[in-house]
């Protein structure tokens, strides 16, 4: 009895001192969204202030990773200063500790490496750049040609824009602007600045100050490729563009696309196009190119034909698809004279025609959504009265269950039976759904550029 009751004691004394031991929770990481933050600094003073202009990337997480999160930090705080002088980085990385909780620890240093390449300095080399380099702005603007655009009222007077090949200077400077491009444009890559062909295009101002370092800040800029055109023609394309956060709203983005414009048409070139544009690039490209075209003659009689016909017919009840669409012989001349491209006159074209459709009228809007849906459905299905071999089926997907469908192409020829898609009323009304939603959200783009012509062109419209 008394071993037993020694055995219990000590049992119970080894379990007053025993430690709990539980499972330490999987890492769930830290989005690179919520940790890093990003300023445009104008001077060293600037640095680690609330006086830094701060940016706001499209997105920061698709630089880590698939699921862009960083692991393995607690508290993670990522501050990273661009000089707004030299366009030099300086990452400020503080945190409370690091842990491997399952899934590592982010190195951090190649993945800003990969933002900001060589840009990526020591503080003490960042602060002293806005002294060293404080030239690398006006080395590229007393080399380059000037271009005044056409200025109105609401333009920043003192705003120049300068041309320059993208060589020697200017080539150093747009390695150093990359990485602005990077982060504020969805989708960017850096081109290759090697290739014959280059341009770029730099929006400046003096510097207000005379105590500045630099005699120049830099607005915006553009990077544009001369393309060959057989037989002995150039296009003009337009493959980044970008206005610094601080300018942005002021109007520089649409000087530089005049000054493309401009230039364009000066040296007779084929067109004028844009690689891959946002929405709101193609917003403001669609308001230039369709004020261009109110006051562009050649363009009114049809117009104004495609308007009656508009107000005078009712689509209601059509038979077959309602189109559009211009003279041939007019989107040639268009291109001939404006440098506008064919896709580009097509959709302006349908802008110019609602622009001049009294809004009261119902049944003329409703005749001019009418043929924007069967344009629609035509450039999907491959017009109303076939489909060419053309299908659309609703594919769920965890990004939108109820708007996401696929367009694919049966092959020609074989076994008739074994290309087609026996389609239920229920997919049927799925695609009518569809087909009308997309046309809502064109119709909503066109009314937003009209609007915004409107605005900016009573006088011509008056005329």
């Amino acid at each position: 009895m008394a071993l037993k009751q020694k055995g219990s004691d000590a049992a119970a004394a080894d379990t007053s001192k025993r430690r709990r031991v539980g499972f330490a929770g999987i890492d769930a990481g830290t989005e690179a969204n919520e940790c890093m933050q990003v300023f445009l600094a104008r001077n060293p003073d600037e640095v680690g202030s609330a006086d830094s202009t701060p940016i706001e990337p499209f997105d920061l997480n698709h630089f880590f990773g698939e699921d862009g999160k960083i692991y393995g930090y607690t508290n993670l705080k990522i501050n990273v200063w661009i000089s707004a002088i030299s366009f030099h980085a300086y990452a400020e990385i503080s945190f409370q500790e690091t842990s491997d909780g399952g899934k590592g620890i982010t190195d951090l240093k190649p993945v800003l490496q990969n933002i900001f390449g060589e840009n990526l300095v020591e503080k003490d080399e960042f602060l002293e750049a806005f002294s060293k380099e404080c030239q690398c702005i006006s080395d590229v603007v007393t080399n380059g040609n000037s271009i005044k655009p056409d200025a109105s009222g609401e333009d920043d007077l003192s705003a120049e824009i300068v041309r320059v090949e993208l060589q020697g200077a200017a080539a150093y400077l747009y390695s150093r602007l990359v990485s602005l491009v990077l982060l504020l444009v969805e989708g960017s890559t850096p081109i290759d600045i090697t290739e014959h062909g280059w341009e770029m295009l730099l929006i400046v101002k003096k510097a207000e100050l005379e105590s500045s370092a630099s005699k120049f800040q830099l607005l915006g800029f553009a990077a544009v490729h001369h393309f060959y055109y057989y037989p002995e023609s150039t296009r003009l394309r337009i493959s980044q563009i970008l206005v610094l956060p601080p300018y942005q709203g002021e109007g520089h983005g649409r000087l530089l696309l005049e000054a493309i414009n401009s230039i364009a048409e000066s040296e007779n070139m084929y067109d004028v196009t844009i690689e891959d544009p946002s929405d709101y690039l193609q917003y403001v490209r669609s308001s230039i190119d369709c004020l261009r075209l109110l006051t562009f003659e050649p363009i009114k009689p049809a117009l104004g034909a495609m308007v009656l016909s508009l107000e005078q017919t009712n689509l209601s009840k059509r038979t077959r698809s309602s189109i559009m669409v211009p003279p041939s012989d007019l989107a040639e001349t268009v291109r001939q004279k404006l440098k506008i491209n064919k896709k580009q006159f097509l959709r302006c074209w349908e802008i110019l025609i609602y622009l001049h459709l009294d809004a009261e009228n119902l049944k003329c809007i409703d005749n001019f959504r009418a043929c924007i849906y069967d344009r629609t459905k035509g450039e999907l299905l491959g017009g109303a009265s076939g489909t060419n071999g053309k299908r659309l089926v609703q594919v769920p997907t965890s990004f939108d269950e109820d708007t996401s469908f696929a367009v694919f192409w049966t092959k020609e020829g074989g076994d008739e039976d074994n290309q087609t898609v026996q389609q239920q009323p229920e997919d049927l009304a799925t695609q009518e759904e569809q087909l009308n939603e997309l046309v809502d959200n064109q119709m909503e783009e066109i009314a937003e550029v009209a609007k915004n012509v409107a605005s900016r062109g009573k006088d011509k419209l008056a005329a």
